[in-house]
Protein backbone atom coordinates (compact mmCIF):
# COMPACT_ATOMS: atom_id res chain seq x y z
CA UNK A 1 0.00 0.00 0.00
CA UNK A 2 1.16 3.16 -1.17
CA UNK A 3 1.42 5.81 1.59
CA UNK A 4 0.55 9.99 -0.05
CA UNK A 5 3.61 11.66 1.65
CA UNK A 6 0.43 13.97 2.98
CA UNK A 7 -1.23 11.02 5.12
CA UNK A 8 2.10 10.55 6.61
CA UNK A 9 2.76 14.20 7.66
CA UNK A 10 -0.78 14.45 9.34
CA UNK A 11 -0.74 11.10 10.35
CA UNK A 12 3.01 12.09 12.87
CA UNK A 13 1.43 15.27 13.20
CA UNK A 14 -2.01 14.02 15.17
CA UNK A 15 0.34 11.62 17.10
CA UNK A 16 2.48 15.00 18.38
CA UNK A 17 -0.12 18.04 18.48
CA UNK A 18 -1.96 16.82 22.04
CA UNK A 19 1.12 17.22 24.14
CA UNK A 20 2.15 19.18 25.76
CA UNK A 21 1.52 21.96 28.45
CA UNK A 22 0.90 21.53 32.11
CA UNK A 23 0.34 24.88 33.14
CA UNK A 24 -2.78 25.10 30.51
CA UNK A 25 -4.47 21.98 31.60
CA UNK A 26 -8.30 22.60 32.84
CA UNK A 27 -10.93 19.57 33.90
CA UNK A 28 -14.25 20.48 32.68
CA UNK A 29 -17.12 20.06 33.41
CA UNK A 30 -17.09 19.18 37.41
CA UNK A 31 -17.05 21.86 39.80
CA UNK A 32 -15.04 19.51 41.92
CA UNK A 33 -12.96 16.77 41.05
CA UNK A 34 -11.61 13.98 43.33
CA UNK A 35 -8.29 13.01 44.36
CA UNK A 36 -8.04 9.73 41.80
CA UNK A 37 -9.01 11.56 38.74
CA UNK A 38 -6.71 14.62 40.59
CA UNK A 39 -4.18 11.39 39.60
CA UNK A 40 -5.03 10.67 36.46
CA UNK A 41 -5.34 14.33 35.28
CA UNK A 42 -1.74 14.23 35.94
CA UNK A 43 -0.85 11.14 34.62
CA UNK A 44 -2.57 12.11 31.38
CA UNK A 45 -0.67 15.40 31.33
CA UNK A 46 2.24 13.56 31.64
CA UNK A 47 1.67 11.57 28.67
CA UNK A 48 0.69 14.48 26.47
CA UNK A 49 4.11 16.11 27.33
CA UNK A 50 5.95 12.49 26.75
CA UNK A 51 4.10 12.52 23.39
CA UNK A 52 5.37 16.01 22.42
CA UNK A 53 8.75 15.01 23.67
CA UNK A 54 8.85 11.90 21.64
CA UNK A 55 7.67 13.63 18.61
CA UNK A 56 10.66 16.40 18.65
CA UNK A 57 12.97 13.41 18.87
CA UNK A 58 11.57 11.44 15.78
CA UNK A 59 10.77 8.43 18.87
CA UNK A 60 8.99 5.59 17.48
CA UNK A 61 9.54 3.42 20.42
CA UNK A 62 6.99 5.78 21.97
CA UNK A 63 4.13 5.10 19.35
CA UNK A 64 4.62 1.64 19.28
CA UNK A 65 3.86 1.37 23.44
CA UNK A 66 1.48 4.00 23.85
CA UNK A 67 -0.58 3.31 20.84
CA UNK A 68 -3.35 0.41 21.40
CA UNK A 69 -3.73 -2.12 18.43
CA UNK A 70 -6.58 -0.78 17.41
CA UNK A 71 -6.06 3.03 17.29
CA UNK A 72 -7.25 5.21 14.55
CA UNK A 73 -6.78 8.54 13.72
CA UNK A 74 -8.69 11.32 11.40
CA UNK A 75 -6.01 13.34 9.68
CA UNK A 76 -7.18 17.57 9.19
CA UNK A 77 -7.98 16.06 5.78
CA UNK A 78 -9.68 13.63 7.07
CA UNK A 79 -8.03 10.60 6.12
CA UNK A 80 -8.25 7.55 8.56
CA UNK A 81 -4.51 6.00 9.77
CA UNK A 82 -3.71 3.54 12.03
CA UNK A 83 -0.97 2.22 14.44
CA UNK A 84 1.08 0.89 11.86
CA UNK A 85 0.89 4.13 9.43
CA UNK A 86 2.11 6.26 12.60
CA UNK A 87 4.55 4.17 13.26
CA UNK A 88 5.76 4.20 9.19
CA UNK A 89 5.89 7.77 9.61
CA UNK A 90 7.73 7.83 12.78
CA UNK A 91 10.26 5.46 11.78
CA UNK A 92 10.80 7.21 7.46
CA UNK A 93 12.94 10.11 9.42
CA UNK A 94 11.18 12.03 6.65
CA UNK A 95 8.78 14.10 9.54
CA UNK A 96 10.71 17.05 11.41
CA UNK A 97 9.28 18.63 14.05
CA UNK A 98 10.93 21.75 14.83
CA UNK A 99 8.44 23.14 17.70
CA UNK A 100 4.96 22.35 19.61
CA UNK A 101 3.40 24.67 21.31
CA UNK A 102 0.22 23.17 23.34
CA UNK A 103 -2.41 25.69 24.65
CA UNK A 104 -5.70 25.56 26.07
CA UNK A 105 -5.58 21.87 27.08
CA UNK A 106 -8.52 20.58 28.62
CA UNK A 107 -8.36 16.75 30.06
CA UNK A 108 -12.42 15.05 31.04
CA UNK A 109 -11.70 12.13 33.07
CA UNK A 110 -14.63 9.20 32.93
CA UNK A 111 -12.99 6.42 35.06
CA UNK A 112 -10.49 4.49 33.06
CA UNK A 113 -10.39 6.90 30.00
CA UNK A 114 -9.63 10.57 29.86
CA UNK A 115 -10.51 12.95 26.66
CA UNK A 116 -8.13 15.52 25.79
CA UNK A 117 -8.39 18.62 23.97
CA UNK A 118 -6.36 20.98 23.10
CA UNK A 119 -4.76 23.64 20.69
CA UNK A 120 -1.16 23.44 19.13
CA UNK A 121 0.92 25.57 17.15
CA UNK A 122 3.39 23.63 15.00
CA UNK A 123 6.54 23.96 12.96
CA UNK A 124 7.91 21.41 11.04
CA UNK A 125 8.19 19.86 7.31
CA UNK A 126 7.67 16.25 6.40
CA UNK A 127 9.62 15.26 2.76
CA UNK A 128 10.65 19.25 2.12
CA UNK A 129 6.69 20.52 2.64
CA UNK A 130 5.90 22.64 5.50
CA UNK A 131 3.19 21.74 7.56
CA UNK A 132 3.03 24.54 10.10
CA UNK A 133 0.31 26.51 11.57
CA UNK A 134 -2.41 25.92 14.25
CA UNK A 135 -4.32 23.10 15.05
CA UNK A 136 -6.95 21.78 17.68
CA UNK A 137 -6.86 18.41 18.66
CA UNK A 138 -8.62 15.49 20.47
CA UNK A 139 -7.08 12.31 22.30
CA UNK A 140 -8.61 9.54 23.81
CA UNK A 141 -6.80 7.81 26.35
CA UNK A 142 -7.86 4.08 28.01
CA UNK A 143 -6.28 2.31 30.56
CA UNK A 144 -5.88 -0.73 30.00
CA UNK A 145 -4.20 -3.42 32.57
CA UNK A 146 -2.78 -0.28 34.50
CA UNK A 147 -1.08 1.71 31.53
CA UNK A 148 -2.59 4.33 29.24
CA UNK A 149 -2.87 3.79 25.62
CA UNK A 150 -4.10 6.31 22.57
CA UNK A 151 -7.10 4.80 21.36
CA UNK A 152 -8.27 7.81 19.07
CA UNK A 153 -7.13 10.97 18.22
CA UNK A 154 -8.36 13.82 15.61
CA UNK A 155 -6.83 17.24 14.55
CA UNK A 156 -8.15 19.87 12.62
CA UNK A 157 -6.38 22.91 11.09
CA UNK A 158 -7.75 26.39 12.76
CA UNK A 159 -6.87 29.73 11.95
Amino acid sequence: MVINKHVLLLCGLLWVLPAFAAQHVAVHPRSSIDATDQATVKEIVDMERQAREASLRRDAEFSQRTLAEDYVAITPLGQVTTKQDTLSARKSGQLRYDTINVSDMVVRVYGDMAVVTARADVKGHQLGEDFSGPYRYTRVWVRRTGHWLAVSYQATVTQ
